[in-house]
């Protein structure tokens, strides 16, 4: 079985509105409490950062998913929404709602389209982050397939 190895130095020099810095190879970034939960707003969040990891983990498998099916993709963004209750003081990460908007070429038959929308679908629950968080964070599809 082979493994990969990701790491990641923080430095967090004092209280909970302090700023701290966190290295992870390719992300080197300030990291501090978002201002929504009274905290100093600088730099990037736990929050921002499982809500990326969640959506650049989903469009890159969807992606893969393309390619390997070899339909003819023209373009494809994403927006996603991550949702945090706040219910006696205690934050729960609730939901993280992607929104994929996914066009093929002109020429597309009906049949790549319908294989697309599976494959919509499928990316979800087959990114590592998405099964990784399975259970503990409800995630919800909104994709705009044309």
């Amino acid at each position: 079985m082979a493994e990969e190895h990701f790491h990641l130095k923080a430095a967090w020099p004092g209280g909970r509105n302090s700023e701290g810095y966190i290295d992870a190879g390719n992300l080197q970034t300030k990291i501090s409490i978002p201002t929504e939960m009274g905290g100093p707003g600088i730099g990037t969040n736990p929050d921002e950062m499982l809500l990326g990891a969640a959506a650049t983990c989903y469009i890159i498998t969807l992606a893969a998913m393309i390619e390997r099916a070899d339909l003819p993709l023209k373009e494809m963004a994403l927006e996603s929404e991550g949702i945090v209750d706040v219910t006696n003081g205690v934050f729960t990460y609730k939901k993280i709602i992607h929104k994929p908007t996914v066009s093929l070429t002109e020429d597309t038959q009906e049949a790549d389209y319908k294989q697309l929308g599976k494959l919509v679908e499928k990316a979800e629950k087959n990114c590592m982050i998405s099964r990784a968080i399975q259970g503990n964070v409800e995630m919800e599809l909104q994709p705009n397939i044309g």
